[in-house]
Order: structure tokens, then sequence, then C-alpha cells
């Protein structure tokens, strides 16, 4: 649905009436579009003493053909040198004009309160240098994986700075993210770091996401490295099953991973048969009609995959519905049947596929649940339940997941531009559009784009995460 009021503060008298009346003019969002560079601009590169990532950080940027901004001969500058990334020292106090496409600061060597006074003094004359639709990225340590209590303090004190500095950058359409890198997942970090540099995150902001040291990137036991990887087409060869394939968000999940190369099998109930074969051939893929409620769907799903394509690499738990009522008028019937959709069903698929080995090694598993799982919602108890449900079989998995070796992760959406969201009341639903750090909706194609970061093989280390997409919604965690 079109946003008007964004569209009116576009204007000159739209930009006007909102400096007067101190309203948010939300920016147009850099979002991907195919043959696009991953970086807008130039980057500035900064790091604490003994900070571990940079020089990793430094290689991916080396691949993008970027170019880098230091603030003077020290350890973001040798780092840079060493892995062979252009840079130039710049001050920012002298240069009135240079904008940023990218800030990343390497805060995994602080270990202690008073050093992030480190992150400070590198940011504070930069960050107002950051460019529209910008990213800040800072680069830390696990802070349940510290060696001591000062370490502890410091790196988990890094999810206030983030948090922050997003709420400070977003009226731009600039992001932050917090990247926790696990001790020997260095090198596991390129899918992450173009994930979030590009167009692609355009609607994930101030999140923390956990790259750890346990999973694979490969398919049926192969772990390509980073280099092998075809980043314009990560997932060629790889089957996806996608539910709730035929219209909204699972229609668009389904036209990105195909964009990505990969099959996808469509699923959804047979009463949308037309709409799911117009998308299956939209995008070259197949369809399989069935309800996911059902109880033999999960061996019909089994059977499909095994005979069609000899088992699955990616699966995409979408098919979801609302039927909202407060608790104390919330028929049984409304709250059996969200249960049934978007969460049983999902538990029972996915523990079919693994029992019959269908998941192929190398395997992604994402389920889409949503921001009432993390906040609740007035009016929506059935459905927040399903989708706490939901993230909790995420952590209950990722660990089984990671010694086949395949992964788990979620997405949590916010407000996302769909039909759903078009029949709101209009107040209700420009509250829900404005209520975040960047003032907008999110697309359904920001739901798919972060589904195909977790489904790349270059993402077998990120495994048990759940990311919201949701602008920084200003509720929930």
């Amino acid at each position: 649905m079109t946003d008007r009021y964004q569209q009116f503060t576009q204007t000159p008298p739209g930009r006007l009436v909102a400096a007067r009346l101190g309203l948010p003019r939300p920016a147009t969002l850099r979002r991907y579009r195919p043959g696009e560079p991953v970086l807008a601009g130039r980057v500035a590169l900064g790091a604490a003493p003994d900070g571990q990532l940079l020089a990793p950080a430094a290689a991916v940027l080396e691949e993008l053909d970027a170019h880098a901004l230091v603030l003077s001969h020290g350890p973001a500058a040798i780092a840079a040198d060493q892995e062979g990334l252009s840079t130039s020292v710049w001050d920012p106090s002298g240069d009135g004009d240079t904008r940023l496409g990218a800030i990343i600061f390497d805060a995994s060597g602080i270990t202690t309160a008073a050093g992030l006074r480190e992150a400070y003094d590198f940011l504070h004359p930069v960050i107002r240098r950051l460019g529209r639709s910008g990213r800040l990225l800072v680069l830390g340590r696990p802070p349940e994986t510290a060696p001591d209590i000062g370490t502890h303090v410091a790196q988990r004190a890094l999810e206030g700075l983030v948090r922050s500095a997003g709420k400070e950058i977003g009226g731009t359409g600039a992001t932050a993210m917090l990247i926790y890198v696990a001790a020997g997942a260095e090198h596991e970090m390129a899918s992450t770091l173009r994930f979030f540099l590009s167009g692609r995150s355009a609607y994930v902001d101030a999140q923390v996401v956990r790259i750890g040291t346990v999973g694979s990137s490969g398919r049926k036991g192969a772990k390509p490295k980073a280099g092998e990887i075809d980043w314009d087409q990560p997932l060629a060869d790889r089957v996806a099953l996608v539910t709730g394939a035929s219209r909204g968000i699972g229609e668009s999940i389904a036209h990105t991973l195909a964009r990505d190369g990969a099959h996808v099998v469509c699923l959804d109930v047979p009463s949308q048969g037309d709409a799911l074969a117009a998308v299956a051939n939209d995008i070259g893929g197949s369809t399989l009609a069935v309800d996911v409620t059902d109880a033999k769907a999960p061996s019909v799903i089994v059977e499909h995959v095994r005979e069609r394509h000899g088992g699955v690499d990616v699966v995409v738990h979408n098919a979801g519905v609302t039927r909202d009522k407060t608790l104390g008028r919330m028929s049984p019937e409304q709250w059996d049947l969200v249960l049934a959709i978007n969460l049983i069903a999902p538990q029972r698929i996915t523990e079919a596929l693994l029992e019959a080995e269908m998941l192929n090694a190398g395997g992604r598993i994402v389920g889409v649940s949503s921001m009432s799982g993390i906040a609740g919602n007035r009016g929506q108890t059935n459905y927040a339940t399903s989708k706490a449900g939901l993230i909790g079989l995420v952590d209950a998995l990722a660990p089984v997941l990671a010694a086949r070796p395949a992964t788990i992760n979620a997405v949590a959406p916010g407000f996302i531009e769909t039909q759903m969201t078009a029949a709101m009341p209009t107040a209700t639903r420009e509250a829900g559009r404005r209520m975040n750090s960047l003032a907008q909706g999110g697309l359904p194609v920001d739901v798919a784009e972060t589904i195909a970061w977790f489904a790349s093989p270059g993402s077998g280390a990120v495994n048990g995460n759940v990311v919201r997409v949701c602008g920084q919604s200003l509720l929930g965690a």
C-alpha cells in the first residue's frame, strides 16, 4: 500500500510542514537492485587497541573493491594495509563534504568499562558524516564467552550504544548493527557483512547478530570458502521449500530465493492453487498444494522432496494466520487454528524432515516469527503465543542442527506493508508505520532478503538467531 504521508514529506511543501511541526520525515530507503554495488560510498574504519576483527572485515571490504578512510596510521590502517585494502587518512573536522556509505568499528579489544571511551572517540567525529541509508556496524565478542567480568560488562554495553545510535541516525534511512563474532569464527563474517552493508538489509535496524563457530557453509558436507561463493546466485542448485507462498510475504520469499538461484517448491493450501501456480510459474519453481495442519501433511512433504529432489536445502516456515480477539472473548476454535498453523505445523514438518534425513547437510531452516512473539500484543494472545513458540523451536533445535551440520534461525517482522496491514484502521496503520526509528513500514521483500541471508551457503555460522525486521520498532525488546 502506498505511504502517502512519506510521499508528501518528500515534496517541498511537505518538508516545510514536517519541519515546522516537528513531524518525522521518513527517508527513502536504499534497497537492493540487481547489479548495484554492495557499498554505496566510502567506509570509515576504526578499532580499539588489541581488536581482532578488523583484519577479516578489511578482507571482505577488499573483495568489494571498497576504499576505506582511517583517522590515523593506527591499528585500523595497519589491519587494512595487511589485507590489501585501499585506504586514506582522513580528518573529519577538516573535511565538511565527505559523506560515508558505512562506518565499521572493531570493539572486540575493549575489556573494561573505561575502555568504551575508544568507541566514543572514534564515532564522535564520524557518525554525523554517515550518508543517507548509510550503515554503522560495530563488531564485538559474545559477552557470554568473555574470560572475565570486565570484558563481559564492556562487550554487553555495546548493545546500548548500537541501539541508541540506531535511533539517532534513522532519520536519514541509516541503520546500525551489532555483530558478535565468536573466537574462531573470524573468517565466517563475509555473508553477514555483505548483507548488513548492502541495500538488502534496508529495514533491519539496531539488531544483535551472533556468528558462532559451529555450522556448515556448504551442501552435502562441503564447506566452500567465501571466495568460492557466487554472491549473485548463492543458492544455485539448491532446493527451497516455502510454506504460505501464494501471496504476501511468502510470495516475496519465493521470488527472492529464486532470484538467488534456488528451485523453490511453493506450498500452500489447495484453495490457493491458482495463485500458487502463478507464483511458481513466474519464478520457474514447482507447487505443492497441501494443508499444513492435515495429519498427513508432514509425510506428504517428506515424500514430495524425496521423490522430486532427493532432499531439501532450505525450509521456510512462513504460513500463518491471525484470529484476533482478547483472551476472554476468544473462542477455542480461534485459539486452536492459530496454534495449529503457526506453530504445531512447523514443528511437525521440521521433525518429519529431520527424522527422514531429508534436510541436506548444510541445510537451512528459517521460521517467520513476529514482533508480537517478542513484545506481545493486545488481542493477539493466540498469535503471540504461536510466534514465541516458534522462537522456542529455534532455541531448542539450533544445537541439534549444528551437529548435522545445518542451521535454524528466525525473522520477526514488525509493521510490513501487506494486504493485512492495508485493512487496518487508518490511525492504527499510521501508528504502526511511524513507531520505529525509520518512521515507515517495511516491505515484504525486506523480510525475504533477511531470510535469503540466513539461507546463504556463506551463513553456516549464523545459527540460533532471531532477527527483527522492524526498522527498530519502539515496541518490544
